[in-house]
């Protein structure tokens, strides 16, 4: 049961990758926005993920630091990846409501994030 709801969280959390990957390549008319929101998710879900493999019920927060401190408690090496962490944090709320809006430039930066996390976590989980 744990295995098959471990495979659901990365199936979600690719879903978001591949969605950040397919807008911040779009030239006509780029959603930055959309692209540093779909970054976020896929870094939470596969902290989610990783709660799950542990058997740690995840907690339905979006905060990247808090999800990742509670698998630093299994793992220290989390802590490497808290400044990345910070760069994504801000994307689960800040540009999905009116008023501030993201670049081009952070779009990018939130996918380059994005890869280098997700590649942590994904060694962490066993993929």
């Amino acid at each position: 049961m744990r295995k098959k709801l471990v495979e659901e969280w990365i199936y979600k959390a690719e879903e978001d990758f591949e969605s950040a990957l397919y807008l911040v390549k779009k030239r006509k008319k780029p959603i930055p926005d959309v692209v540093c929101f779909h970054s976020q998710q896929c870094i939470e879900k596969y902290l989610k993920a990783f709660l799950v493999k542990n058997s740690i019920e995840p907690p339905e927060i979006h905060d990247l630091q808090r999800l990742n401190r509670l698998c630093g408690d299994m793992d220290k090496n989390f802590n490497k990846i808290s400044d990345e962490l910070d760069i994504l944090n801000a994307y689960a709320i800040n540009f999905r409501y009116p008023g501030e809006k993201a670049t081009i430039e952070e779009s990018r930066e939130s996918v380059l994030v994005m890869r280098k996390v997700r590649e942590f976590i994904r060694r962490k989980v066993g993929i």
